[in-house]
């Protein structure tokens, strides 16, 4: 009674067991696969800008392939490079002004403790005491600092590693060409690659457009507004809109956060999260779906899926990586007879583009 369902059971087992031991070691030996598995999606952006670039009415299919790689290259390698920049010139803002942030929050605490009615004797001075004694903004403030500071350092190897990633990156056919002595595995595999550079690239090019353009909104909001840490909002509202669904709630919270923290008043906090909540609606409902369709036919069960199983994993930076590493297990999956069904029930209508059409 047994024999028959062996040949499904060992696969079932086999792949249960390979899937702990992968997560395993993702889990492990996060520190190092964090920065390369970073570098690789900045070449994927590189290569889907230069591809955008190629479609720009008139001008784009003049471009001679070198200028648009070398443009696509500086802009991204520049950007991060101002990133770092960026963050440093904040945390030099951070640890320069800690107590006046300190008083700012407290401050924010006692008006909206008025505003509830809970500040009466003895309660509210318990409370006060205890948020600044135990909980202490400053010393909140500081580890803020630290980690940001091993932000820049993990933007400086990612750095290095896309700079050889992108000087290697035409001798790979020719690697994937000595790979195998039949030329249609060759040919199979460099199909397979292809097609995640095409849609992975596509998908992270226009995706960055659009995080660009709603971090530039963010900070010029705050900034005519004259609210501190205008140009940190805008950095993590962009990086923030990467992350699934959640990310547009934290683009409006983040933002409203930190303009407490310098001392912004109601109004001013209202206002704000009304024109940012405005800007995140625009994006999530207008721009994204013009731009970008269901360019990745993902499944929003699976979407979420892997948000958690990478962020469980990696935390915040897999879960800005979960909707890439979807996409490219569903180009894989599909692409080989045995695991094509899992890419059906990945997918959003069950239709593959590279089988179906």
């Amino acid at each position: 009674m047994t024999e028959p369902n062996k040949p499904l059971l060992q696969p079932l087992v086999y792949s249960a067991v390979l899937s702990v031991m992968i997560g395993w070691v993702l889990f492990v030996a996060r520190d190092v696969l964090v920065p390369v598995a970073y570098s690789i999606i900045v070449v994927y952006i590189v290569l889907g800008m230069t591809r955008q670039m190629a479609r720009i009415p008139r001008l784009g299919p003049h471009l001679p392939a070198a200028l648009r790689y070398t443009v696509s290259a500086g802009v991204i390698l520049g950007a991060l490079w101002g990133v770092a920049l960026l963050i440093l010139g904040s945390v030099s803002e951070i640890t320069g002004n800690a107590a006046r942030y300190d008083q700012a929050a407290l401050g924010a605490i006692q008006r909206a403790a008025a505003w509830a009615g809970v500040e009466t004797e003895p309660t509210w001075p318990q409370i006060r005491q205890f948020l600044v004694e135990r909980v202490g903004v400053t010393r909140l403030l500081g580890s803020t600092a630290g980690v940001m500071l091993g932000i820049v350092a993990l933007l400086v190897v990612v750095l290095l590693y896309a700079i050889f990633l992108l000087i290697e990156q035409r001798a790979f056919d020719r690697k994937i060409d000595r790979l195998y002595a039949d030329p249609g595995r060759s040919v199979r595999l460099r199909a397979v690659i292809h097609a995640i550079n095409d849609r992975v690239g596509n998908y992270l090019a226009l995706k960055t457009l659009l995080s660009v353009g709603l971090g530039i909104v963010t900070w010029a909001v705050m900034a005519w507004m004259n609210l501190g840490f205008a140009g940190l909002s805008g950095l993590l509202a962009g990086l923030l809109n990467y992350i699934p669904y959640a990310g547009s709630v934290l683009g409006v919270v983040v933002p409203a956060l930190l303009a407490v923290l310098t001392g912004a008043d109601a109004s001013a906090v209202f206002w704000l999260c009304v024109i940012l909540t405005t800007a995140q609606f625009l994006n999530g409902n207008i721009l994204d779906p013009y731009l970008m369709g269901n360019s990745l036919n993902l499944s929003p069960f699976v979407i979420l899926f892997s948000l958690a199983a990478w962020g469980t994993l990696w935390g915040i930076p897999g879960a800005l990586l979960a909707v890439p590493f979807a996409a490219i297990m569903v180009i894989v999956f599909q692409e080989f007879e045995g695991t094509r069904p899992l890419a059906v029930l990945l997918s959003l209508d069950g239709r593959l583009e590279a089988k179906d059409e």
